[in-house]
């Protein structure tokens, strides 16, 4: 079953509303993992789409293990971020519900590709440090 697939063949590009999840996932190193979607060809935290019938946590740890081959246990909740638009290359409109979550590595080895990542990188916190 795929939720969004069935419902965009019900409302077509329309704004919808969507839960997602995203993780923070921080290295032994202190380094932040993110991954460049393939689909928007953008850097970003990895996570995704919540299907029905699964639970937020559920929806967090199958999207990690799909996206970077990492098994992760939830640490906490950092935030739920709902106020802002996503466009997408097939003219898809949709309003998320993003539950982000900082995780922990339980095991596994991180993805040298998959169909939803272009690339998977660790960064440091100074990569992210405002210049100018």
């Amino acid at each position: 079953m795929d939720y969004i697939k069935d419902l965009r063949k019900l409302v077509g590009h329309q704004k919808i509303i969507l839960n997602f999840v995203g993780a923070c996932i921080v290295s032994e190193k202190k380094q932040i993992l993110l991954q460049k979607r393939a689909d928007k060809r953008v850097w970003g935290f990895p996570g995704g789409a919540v299907e029905l019938g699964e639970s937020l946590e559920e929806a967090l740890i199958r999207e990690i293990k799909e996206e970077t081959g990492l098994e992760v246990s939830i640490e906490k909740l950092l935030g739920i971020y709902s106020k802002y638009e996503e466009h997408y290359p097939n003219g898809d409109i949709a309003q998320p519900i993003t539950h982000f979550f900082l995780v922990d590595i339980r095991s596994g080895k991180l993805a040298k590709s998959n169909t939803e990542s272009l690339a998977l990188q660790y960064f440091s916190l100074s990569d992210f440090s405002a210049t100018g």
